[in-house]
């Protein structure tokens, strides 16, 4: 229906990993986006029929857009009346506002729709098809051409199609027609016809077809025309759905007799300058959907994409091809699976694999199939991709029926990351965070900000796609032992739009190493979650480099305590009816694995705890590798390998006893074994699986068909420290795991001041109890004091490290560039009491100093002489804080909302 040539070279599209920003640009007007990707996602102000839109075409900076309407409104909140549009609107490129051009199609019986749009090669007439009458009472054939100038009727034009057009095409002297009709001007021609351009007389063109056309496209060298529709045959020739003929006589060139599904069909057709690519509907199962690439040199198939969705048109334009259907599962090209309808997607022209934009809309009224036209306008220097169907929302808000996307003018932030921290060893701290979405920039930049400081302190460029949003990580190894840290990150696209800062991630870094994670790491585990997480709805991967990160459905319990292994690690729940946890990342299992967790339970109706499917918020239809409790507390380890093949624990062995317990299953080419706390349950002589590419599930999924099935495949109970690894771990790994989750581990206790204040020698009889702030300095004197009620050790164990964190407040020259000393206060003194005349006596030696404080609102951590205040522990402590210098430092105090719980003491108790 439409011709769109390509106006610039195939690009790659740019998968960066870790490092510097990556520098991005296609075209001037679309530098800020992702390359290929020539349209930002951020739809424009545009006037809205009230019924559908089929047909869109561009001329002159004037877009017309034609359906079965009555009236056009403005946008939501917008100023303006209603207008009448009977059919036909005509509206400013740049604007989105109608312009002077009024035509009414209308029919004497029946309802009236305009179904295709299409001007000729000068853009001085405009040709539309549909099934009407009359265009402003000038009677017509369902077949028009209106001069574009003047916007009225052609009236030399009379060509007289018997039933409704739904495709149109135009050379300079010829206009190719396809829908329903049967005759035109008497003569037969069924399904498709050809007229003369400037009077409608027929031409001898002849390609009758037995079910109704829908698309024409006539190849960029006239030579020939493209035939799309319902059809089994052309001519009298088996050819479904697609077809070549001559331009000339209609005669067939080429056929696709078994080439397209009989329960599909082609809805559309657009060229390049090296092939045509046709939208695809399907109905009914085993159908196919998607979009064909083929080669104008032969008219063979390029690719092929089997996306599920009833494809209604493609375009492309600048080496993209944009597509709008209702795409509910990619799963058959290695994409998502079947879920969550999205309308607009891009892909590149010369293969397959979706690119970085994918704006979307509903699926809206009538046969509720969303978005069914696109077409590209340009006014002022500016391209806009017009985009017309049935939907009532995009991007979420209202909007009917038309909408519009620029060239220029990215505006849309990415989502906020969701970050965490970890640290399994001193010297070094793992920061994660999902990858943020952006619907027009594929690759973003990441910027890491430690301790509230105002300069990253480190950057991360990672790609992301709404169907492939992979974690990504940093590690810091400037971080000392002991100290607490706290990081934020942003994400930004090319130009420049910036999320907000994602939560405070905090961590506590350990003085030695912790033993469990740290050998599930050490062992290679691909997947680890730790299930450590404070807020919803994602699993960090705690793997060594790890990006399967997991997401939360339906919002299981987190911080579950107490946990399976000690330390500060905490559990999930799950509720056994409809929440679980699934991965991200889309992937196979190879020959060798293992599937490791630690459970908790007193279901008696059983669950999936862990398996491998091939979906992720839906039941799976594939479901194996998995391991799944029996109503009477059994564990089933099983594979499918066209046959389920399982091993069950056996005796009077009963797991759902409300205690924490250890379950490893392996494969590989020694064959199956189920391990429980650390002892072997089993083996079997299989080495194979069910081949297919799926997602990991925590908590639950399908279960029909396996062995003992339990009354629930959701899990009812809590899960912790799951972790899957691409090899086959040995019984001695095993019971080192499990008896490393009962080994001593370190343990935090971070202790907020109960008292601050401050004196100051220009006040020397002022208190500051109250204040907000903190103050250092030695000429003239300010002097600050903390006191902090100290827990006793836990049993067991003694002071491994203590450390003490300010925040510099947001005055302007707040930090100093003088060392500040923490010396220990030996008088005795109160926050509401205390003067510059009162003020406590010191002691010494220091227990630590901060270095100089740069300006700027941030923590800074030091490390405190851990001896002196172990032998506080279990009481009150005092410090002070002073300097010798001019340069004075400014802090927040506990009262300070922006203090963060500043000042603090982190204190890390381990085993003697």
């Amino acid at each position: 229906m439409r011709r769109s040539r390509r106006l610039a070279a195939a690009l790659a599209l740019s998968l960066a990993g870790t490092g510097a920003a990556v520098g991005l640009g296609l075209a001037p007007q679309a530098a800020a986006l992702t390359p290929p990707v020539a349209f930002t996602a951020d739809p424009l102000s545009t006037w809205q029929p009230n019924g559908v839109v089929w047909a869109l075409a561009e001329a002159g900076g004037t877009v017309f857009a034609g359906g079965t309407f009555s009236a056009v409104r403005p946008p939501e909140g917008a100023g303006g009346s209603e207008q009448q549009a009977v059919n036909f609107v005509a509206l400013d490129a740049a604007t989105g506002a109608p312009t002077s051009c009024k035509l009414s199609f209308t029919v004497g019986g029946g309802t009236a729709t305009v179904r295709a749009l299409t001007l000729s090669p000068d853009k001085r007439t405009l040709y539309a098809g549909g099934y009407f009458g009359a265009v402003n009472g000038t009677p017509v054939s369902s077949l028009a051409a209106i001069d574009v100038a003047t916007c009225t009727v052609k009236p030399t034009f009379r060509p007289a199609f018997a039933a409704t057009v739904r495709a149109l095409a135009v050379t300079g002297d010829t206009v190719y027609a396809g829908g329903d009709f049967l005759t035109v001007a008497g003569q037969q021609r069924e399904r498709f016809a050809a007229v003369d351009a400037t009077d409608g007389t027929l031409r001898p063109f002849v390609a009758n077809a037995d079910e109704p056309g829908r698309a024409v496209e006539v190849t960029p060298d006239g030579e020939h025309v493209v035939l799309g529709g319902d059809f089994f045959t052309l001519n009298g020739t088996d050819t479904h759905a697609l077809a070549v003929v001559d331009a000339t006589s209609g005669a067939l060139t080429k056929s696709y007799a078994g080439f397209i599904e009989r329960s599909s069909v082609v809805k559309d057709i657009a060229t390049d300058d090296t092939g045509f690519y046709t939208a695809n509907e399907g109905t009914g199962g085993g159908v196919f959907d998607g979009r064909i690439a083929l080669n104008l040199s032969d008219f063979n198939q390029r690719w092929r994409d089997t996306c599920l969705g009833a494809t209604q048109a493609v375009l492309p334009y600048r080496s993209v091809l944009y597509s709008a259907s209702h795409a509910h599962d990619c799963s058959s090209v290695g994409e998502y699976p079947d879920g969550q309808r999205h309308h607009l997607l891009a892909q590149p022209t010369s293969g397959t694999g979706k690119l970085g934009w994918a704006p979307d809309t509903n699926d809206g009224i009538g046969e509720g199939i969303g978005p069914r036209v696109m077409a590209v306008g340009s006014k002022g220097g500016v391209q806009y991709l017009w985009v017309g169907g049935e939907f009532t929302t995009v991007n979420g808000t209202a909007q009917q029926s038309l909408t519009r996307f620029s060239s220029t003018g990215d505006t849309g932030a990415p989502t906020v990351p969701v970050a965490s921290a970890v640290s399994v060893k001193p010297g070094e701290v793992q920061v994660r965070w999902r990858t943020s979405l952006d619907l027009d920039d594929s690759a973003l930049t990441y910027r890491i900000y430690r301790n509230g400081a105002a300069t990253p302190v480190a950057t991360v460029t990672a790609d992301s796609l709404f169907f492939k949003r992979p974690q990504a990580s940093w590690t810091d190894t400037t971080v000392t032992a002991g100290q607490s840290y706290t990081y934020r990150v942003t994400a930004s696209d090319a130009a420049g739009n910036t999320s907000a800062l994602s939560g405070t991630a905090s961590v506590t870094v350990p003085t030695s190493v912790d033993g469990y994670p740290n050998a599930v790491r050490a062992d290679g585990a691909q997947l680890f979650w730790r299930y450590d997480e404070s807020a919803l709805p994602f699993v960090a991967d705690s793997s060594d480099g790890g990006n399967q990160s997991g997401v939360h459905l339906n919002g299981p319990a987190l911080r579950q305590t107490p946990a399976a292994v000690t330390g500060a690690s905490t559990a999930i729940g799950f509720n056994g009816t409809d929440n679980r946890v699934y991965a991200d990342k889309r992937q196979s299992v190879g020959g060798s694995y293992t599937i490791e967790t630690w459970f908790k339970t007193n279901t008696t109706r059983g669950g999936k705890l862990f398996g491998f499917g091939n979906n992720q918020d839906r039941r799976s239809s594939q479901y194996d590798k998995h391991i799944y409790m029996t109503n009477d507390g059994r564990l089933v380890y099983g594979v499918y390998t066209g046959d389920t093949r399982t091993i069950t624990t056996g005796g009077t062995d009963r797991y759902n006893d409300n205690q924490w317990h250890h379950v490893v299953a392996t494969q590989g080419p020694g064959g199956m074994t189920l391990y429980v706390d650390g002892a072997q349950k089993g083996t079997l002589n299989v080495t194979t699986h069910e081949n297919f590419a799926g997602y990991w599930h925590a908590g639950g999924d399908n279960l029909d068909g396996w062995p003992d099935r339990p009354t629930s495949e959701f899990w009812a109970g809590q899960l912790d420290e799951s972790a899957v690894y691409p090899s086959v771990l040995s019984a001695a790994q095993v019971q080192h795991h499990y008896a490393l989750a009962s080994a001593p581990a370190d343990s935090v206790v971070q202790v907020t001041a109960a008292e601050d204040t401050y004196a100051n020698a220009g006040a020397p009889g002022s208190n500051y109890g109250t204040s907000g702030s903190l103050a250092v300095r030695g000429t003239s004197p300010y002097a600050s004091y903390l006191s902090f009620n100290l827990p006793a050790a836990p049993a067991g164990t003694v002071l491994k490290s203590a450390t003490l964190s300010v925040k510099t407040s947001t005055m302007s020259g707040a930090g100093t560039t003088d060392t500040v000393s923490v010396v220990p206060i030996t008088g005795s003194w109160t926050e509401s009491g205390t003067t510059y005349n009162n003020r406590p006596a010191l002691g010494g030696p220091a227990l630590g100093a901060f270095a100089g404080i740069p300006d700027g609102s941030a923590v800074h951590t030091t490390g405190l002489t851990t001896g002196t205040v172990a032998a506080a522990l279990g009481g009150g402590y005092g410090l002070a804080l002073t300097s010798g210098g001019t340069d004075a430092l400014w802090l927040w105090s506990s009262e300070a909302a922006a203090g963060e719980a500043t000042p603090q003491l982190t204190l890390t108790f381990g085993a003697p």
